[in-house]
C-alpha cells in the first residue's frame, strides 16, 4: 500500500516524550566532517561514559577504530559481534575501562547501565521512537543526562518530527574552535535566519548558533 501513497508519513501512536532529566542539543555540521566534530567534541566537552550510536555495523567498526586512533579507550557493539565479544563490550564499558562505546540501534533497548552520562547520536536515527529509545540510555534512576546529535540538511525532517513531539526546539549548537566548511549543515542550521552573505561560497564558515563551553 506504501508503494501508493505519495509521501507517505509514519505516525507513531503514544510516543512517549523523553525523560526530562535529558538535555537535547544538535549539531549541524557537513556530512564528511561528522568525524572530526565527533573527536573535538570527545576531547572538549570531558566526557564521562559516552554510548555512539551509528546506523550501521560497518560503520560503528570503521568510527570505533577512528576514535581510538584519536587517543580514546572505545569498544564496539553490533550485530556482527558474537555474544562473548558483545559481553565484554558490555562488562569494559560499565567498569570504566573503555569510557565510549560505539553501537548500533541493538544497544537502544535492555541495556542496563545507569551512569552513562551522554548519548551521542553520530548518525540520526530513521525514526523519533528510535530517537527516543536511544536517549533513554542517559538520565536514568534520576540522574542528569546528556544527548547530543550530529546533523546535515537531509535530517531536518526528523528533527522537525522531533520537535513537534517535545513541545519544544531543540538548540543547535556549535564548536567555536572548529572550522566548519561550507556544506549543507548550513540549512540544517537555525530555520528562519537570514543567510550570511557569501557565508555559503567561503572555504569555511562558523555556524550562528550556541557556543559549547568545556566542562572539564
Amino acid at each position: 500500500a506504501a508503494q501508493t501513497l505519495k509521501d507517505p508519513e509514519r505516525i507513531s501512536v503514544g510516543l512517549t516524550r523523553p525523560a526530562q532529566t535529558v538535555q537535547h542539543a544538535l549539531f549541524p555540521v557537513a556530512q564528511h566532517q561528522k568525524t572530526a566534530l565527533l573527536v573535538q567534541l570527545l576531547r572538549r566537552t570531558g566526557l564521562d561514559s559516552v554510548l555512539i550510536f551509528t546506523r550501521t555495523k560497518m560503520r560503528a567498526r570503521r568510527l570505533a577504530q577512528q576514535i581510538e586512533r584519536a587517543g580514546f579507550k572505545v569498544a564496539v557493539m553490533h550485530s556482527d559481534r558474537s555474544q562473548v565479544q558483545r559481553q565484554s563490550a558490555l562488562k569494559g564499558f560499565k567498569s570504566g575501562k573503555f569510557p565510549i562505546m560505539v553501537a548500533t540501534d541493538i544497544a537502544a533497548r535492555g541495556l542496563d547501565i545507569e551512569n552513562i552520562s551522554h548519548v551521542i547520536n553520530y548518525d540520526m536515527p530513521d525514526t523519533a521512537d528510535a530517537y527516543i529509545h536511544r536517549i533513554g540510555r542517559t538520565g536514568r534512576a534520576e540522574r542528569n543526562g546528556d544527548a547530543f546529535t550530529l546533523i546535515t540538511a537531509d535530517d531536518e525532517k526528523l528533527v522537525e518530527r522531533l520537535e513537534k513531539i517535545m513541545g519544544e526546539r531543540i538548540v543547535r549548537e556549535a564548536l567555536p574552535e572548529f572550522v566548519y566548511e561550507r556544506a549543507s549543515a548550513a540549512s540544517a542550521s537555525d530555520k528562519g535566519r537570514p543567510a550570511r552573505k557569501g557565508g555559503m561560497t567561503s572555504g569555511s564558515w562558523r555556524p550562528s548558533l550556541r557556543s559549547v563551553r568545556s566542562r572539564r
